[in-house]
């Protein structure tokens, strides 16, 4: 069956991503009137995230942001697809960073990882392969479907980044240290752990909620670096990548330091302009089963 699938799935994500960008764009317009406007797609979750962490904005504020957001939304995951096409050059030109000099000098001591939220792009982040002489990998989740799987791997990989997953990052960390290789490590870190796995609770956009740890323990651990990835929409189809570092010495820094360097920066970029967060997440799900030593 998943063969099935993905042989059916698979021409017609090749015409997509063969589209020109003005035909790819329009086609994104009709994927929202059918995702917003005929399904729905978790219009009821992004509207009490919204409501929750924008209690000063009046409701059509909030209905603003969110047809944006759903807007938005098509285009990143169809751009996920386009890179199968995209050229070095047609990709550097779309996808900017502002600062690679910070990561490269960083680089030359040590290894860098470098979390990001979902906001903007973050499928184009594995172009970092194109600035940077450090070897790079990216964490990600691999997908139930394994021809699926393969194909996404394939797609981000294209730019000299190497996909592992999460339980394959300390491995990979210690080897690198042991050659002296350094090395860069991108991951998405701003989603919900199973809260019986949470061993941090914070506030995030003015909720108090469970919170990832595994950047600040790796950096602790290993004395890494660490660098906020922050992404910025220019305009439809374009983005400015830029590196705001949080620590070049993770042992160096007290408990939950990195961690809530993170979360703040994070909540900085959603507030800038809300519309390119990942609204479709539970992010906040967990908010009334805060333990009680996080109360205060």
């Amino acid at each position: 069956m998943q063969l099935l699938i993905y042989i059916l799935a698979y021409p017609i994500l090749w015409f997509i991503s063969r589209l020109p960008f003005r035909l790819f764009y329009l086609f994104s317009d009709v994927v929202f009137f059918w995702v917003y406007t005929v399904f729905g797609y978790r219009k009821k979750v992004v509207w009490i995230n919204l409501k929750l962490t924008f209690p000063e904005k009046d409701d059509a504020s909030l209905l603003k942001i969110q047809r944006q957001f759903y807007s938005h939304m098509c285009d990143m995951f169809m751009e996920m697809i386009k890179p199968m096409h995209m050229s070095k050059t047609e990709m550097t030109k779309r996808y900017h960073i502002v600062n690679i000099e910070v990561l490269k000098e960083i680089e030359k001591e040590k290894t860098v990882l470098i979390p990001c939220a979902h906001y903007a792009n973050w499928e184009w982040n594995t172009s970092l392969g194109l600035y940077s002489n450090a070897k790079g990998y990216a964490v990600y989740q691999k997908v139930g479907n394994k021809y699926f799987d393969a194909l996404i791997k394939k797609i981000r990989s294209k730019w000299n980044t190497e996909l592992i997953t999460q339980q394959e990052t300390v491995k990979t960390v210690l080897v690198n240290e042991r050659k002296g290789i350094t090395s860069g490590f991108g991951m998405v870190s701003d989603q919900s752990p199973q809260v019986h796995r949470a061993k941090y609770w914070a506030d995030f956009m003015g909720v108090k909620v469970p919170i990832h740890t595994g950047v600040e323990t790796l950096a602790r651990k290993f004395d890494l670096a660490v660098v906020f990835l922050k992404v910025t929409k220019i305009k439809r189809g374009y983005y400015n990548a830029e590196f705001i570092p949080i620590t070049t010495s993770g042992k160096e820094t007290k408990e939950h330091e990195i961690t809530d360097a993170f979360l703040k920066l994070t909540e900085q970029q959603i507030r800038e302009a809300p519309q390119y967060y990942l609204w479709t997440h539970k992010r906040w799900k967990h908010r009334n089963r805060v333990p009680e030593e996080f109360k205060n």
